[in-house]
C-alpha cells in the first residue's frame, strides 16, 4: 500500500453553455486544462460527469407555458383536471403548474401531507399527531386544513406553498380546489381526468386510478413527450426533470445523451490514451436529515453512462475483517491480511457476512450523488466532475 489517497472529485469550471454548443469539445477541452493547471495526470477509470443542465441547455430543450397548456389540453379535454401530489418547488414545479392551469378550466389540486414526494413538510408529523388526524385515511378539505394547521411557512423558503399553489393556478385564469390526502383516488371524487404529478411512485398512482375509474390518467412523465410548436421535449420522461428557465419556460431534462458520453470517451482515448467513463448527472438522491428534504426531484440520477458504470459496488467491509476474521493480527500482519482478502474476494459478494454494511446502491447513483454534492446548486460553476480512485481499494498501489 504505497498510495495514501483514495478517491479524488474535482470541480471543473467551464465556459457558459448555451444552445447548440459543442459539448464532446467543451468537456474535453475543460477536461484537458483542469489538468494541466492543476497538475493531475489522467488515469484509466477515471471519471468525467457533466450535469444535466448543461447537456438540456446545448440541446436547447426548452418548453413554453403555453406548450405544456396545449399539451395538457389535447391530453386531458380542457375542463376539471386533477393535479395529484405535486412537489412543493418554485423551481420545479411552479412553471409547470402554471401550464396546466393554462390548460383547463379548473385544478382539483392534491396535496400529500405531511410532506411531499421528496421529503419538503407542509406541516410537522407531530402537528398530524397532535391533532389526530390518521394521514393514511384522512382527506382533508383546505378549510379543514387551515382550521386544524393554519398558515404554515416552509422553514427554509418563507413560503406558504398551500397559499403559493393556489393563487398561482387562479392568476392562469383556472378555478381552484385544494385537497388533502395520500390516497390518490381521492381526486376521483371531484373529476376522471387526472394528471399525477408525483415522480417515483407515478407507475403505482397512474395503476391505482385506473383501475378506480379514472378516465383520462396522465403523468408529467407524458406531458411534452413529443414536440408542441416546435417546443423541445422528452420522449421518456416529458416534464419529469424539467427547472425553471424563466418565469415561463422550463429547461427540460435531457433527451438521450447516450451518444454524448460514448463521444467524449472517444474524444478523451484519441487525445490521452485513457480509457475513462463518463456520465451525465443530475439530482444525487441524498437526504438532508435536518430539514428532511431527499435530493432527488430528477426521475433518474444519471440519464446517460458509459458501460464501465453499469453495476453496483462489489467490496469488502474493512472493519468486518479485522473485527472478526483477523481479530487476532495487528500492524504489519493485519494489513496483509485484508490486503490478501481483497485480492482473492469473490466476483459477486452477495450474502456474504464481509460485504454487510457496504452501500447496495447502483454505481451511478452513488457517483451522481458525490457528483451532485462537489459541483452544487449554485454559483460555484463547476458543471463537470472530474474524479479519480473511485474504482481503487487498500491494495491500490
Amino acid at each position: 500500500m504505497s498510495r495514501m489517497v483514495g478517491t479524488i472529485s474535482r470541480g471543473l469550471r467551464a465556459p457558459i453553455i448555451r444552445e447548440g454548443d459543442d459539448l464532446v469539445s467543451i468537456v474535453t477541452q475543460s477536461v484537458l486544462d483542469a489538468a494541466k493547471e492543476d497538475g493531475f495526470a489522467l488515469r484509466d477509470r477515471d471519471i468525467v460527469a457533466m450535469t444535466e443542465a448543461i447537456v438540456a441547455r446545448a440541446q436547447g430543450n426548452y418548453a413554453t407555458v403555453d406548450d405544456i397548456a396545449a399539451d395538457v389540453r389535447s391530453k386531458l379535454g380542457g375542463g376539471t383536471v386533477g393535479v395529484v401530489f405535486p412537489i412543493l418547488s418554485r423551481n420545479r414545479f411552479a412553471v409547470c403548474l402554471r401550464g396546466i392551469a393554462k390548460g383547463c378550466e379548473k385544478v382539483v389540486l392534491v396535496l400529500s401531507y405531511p410532506s411531499d414526494e421528496v421529503g419538503n413538510h407542509l406541516i410537522s408529523p407531530d402537528a398530524v399527531d397532535a391533532k389526530g388526524v390518521d394521514p393514511y385515511k384522512d382527506v382533508l378539505t383546505l378549510e379543514r386544513y387551515r382550521e386544524l394547521f393554519g398558515y404554515e411557512k416552509h422553514p427554509f423558503t418563507g413560503v406558504d406553498y398551500v397559499e403559493y399553489y393556489e393563487n398561482l393556478i387562479r392568476d392562469c385564469g383556472a378555478q381552484v380546489e385544494i385537497i388533502f390526502a395520500n390516497d390518490p383516488r381521492a381526486v376521483l371524487a371531484y373529476t376522471k381526468d387526472v394528471l399525477t404529478c408525483d415522480i417515483h411512485t407515478r407507475q403505482r398512482s397512474k395503476r391505482l386510478l385506473k383501475a378506480a375509474g379514472g378516465e383520462r390518467v396522465f403523468g408529467l412523465d407524458d406531458i411534452l413527450t413529443a414536440p408542441v410548436n416546435g417546443s423541445g421535449y422528452n420522449p421518456s420522461y416529458g416534464l419529469l426533470g424539467s427547472n425553471k428557465a424563466t418565469e415561463d419556460k422550463v429547461k427540460l431534462f435531457p433527451r438521450d445523451p447516450s451518444a454524448l458520453v460514448e463521444a467524449i470517451q472517444a474524444k478523451l482515448l484519441e487525445l490521452t490514451g485513457k480509457h475513462v467513463e463518463v456520465m451525465v448527472y443530475g439530482d444525487g438522491a441524498f437526504k438532508d436529515p435536518v430539514g428532511k428534504i431527499w435530493e432527488l426531484a430528477d426521475p433518474v440520477v444519471s440519464p446517460a453512462y458509459t458501460p464501465g458504470l453499469e453495476g453496483t459496488p462489489n467490496e469488502l467491509k474493512l472493519k468486518y475483517l479485522a473485527d472478526n476474521d483477523f481479530a487476532d493480527l495487528s500492524g504489519a500482519a493485519l494489513r496483509d491480511a485484508i490486503a490478501g482478502a481483497i485480492q482473492k474476494k469473490d466476483a459477486d459478494l452477495k450474502g456474504n457476512m464481509a460485504s454487510e454494511g457496504t452501500t447496495p446502491r447502483r454505481l451511478t447513483d452513488l457517483i451522481g450523488s458525490l457528483c451532485d454534492l462537489t459541483s452544487g446548486s449554485g454559483d460555484k460553476g463547476t458543471p463537470i466532475v472530474y474524479i479519480q480512485g473511485y474504482f481503487d481499494n487498500y491494495t491500490t498501489e
